[in-house]
């Protein structure tokens, strides 16, 4: 019953938190992110940062552990998973930086042209999700209904006085991105971040980000 209730009481904090972890399984690193109610993993290779899998969703806290009911898995056609259940073992290490500006999970809401903004519909099963959390992000393009892969890509981030910064560690479409560094502007209107800067392709590009809640 003690050791129960002292596995209990460790597991609290890594329920409550939200953080992103690391482990390295087979020179492979695994990256998790874990807000209050989203869990992201991604795993890349050590030696030369090549893309593996990333697989997220909501999640379930149950008493020791977390059931992850995953809106994208870019093994599905492999592994047909669409849920998992994730428990913390020593392996797991915390890799949180300071809290950054714009912290949270972003759906990919439109462009701003010289004609004007256009709009998503942010309701449709097909999205693009930026996952940002303590100084790491990931960007997910996805879809719900068939659980199809589009493409991820992510590494650290840092804001300040309006200016927001990305470093790529991995990149599933094309790996020869990695080490690029991309600045770019930000500003926040209400729920939206309109993000302006050069894409990785050196394009110009003007997007509108909103801040998502459950859909």
């Amino acid at each position: 019953m003690k050791n129960q209730l002292f596995s209990f009481l460790l597991f609290l904090p890594f329920l409550a938190s939200a953080q992103v972890f690391e482990f390295v399984e087979e020179g492979k690193i695994h990256r998790i992110f874990k807000d209050q109610q989203y869990l992201v993993e991604t795993v890349f290779k050590d030696a030369d940062s090549a893309f593996v899998f990333t697989r997220g969703g909501f999640y379930s806290p149950r008493e020791k552990d977390l059931e992850v009911v995953f809106e994208f898995n870019s093994n599905f056609a492999k592994d047909s998973l669409k849920s998992m259940v994730y428990f913390k073992n020593e392996a797991w290490q915390t890799v949180s930086k300071p809290d950054q500006a714009l912290e949270g999970k972003w759906l990919m809401a439109g462009r701003v042209k010289p004609e004007g903004e256009q709009r998503r519909d942010l309701t449709r099963s097909r999205k693009t999700m930026k996952f940002l959390l303590d100084g790491y992000f990931q960007w997910t393009a996805f879809d719900t209904a068939s659980m199809a892969f589009k493409g991820a890509g992510g590494g650290t981030y840092v804001t300040q006085d309006g200016n927001y910064v990305e470093s790529i560690q991995y990149f599933s479409r094309d790996n020869s991105k990695v080490g690029k560094v991309l600045p770019f502007e930000f500003r926040l209107n209400e729920d939206d971040w309109y993000h302006k800067g050069l894409n990785s392709k050196g394009a110009p590009m003007h997007e509108i980000w909103h801040k998502r809640s459950v859909n």
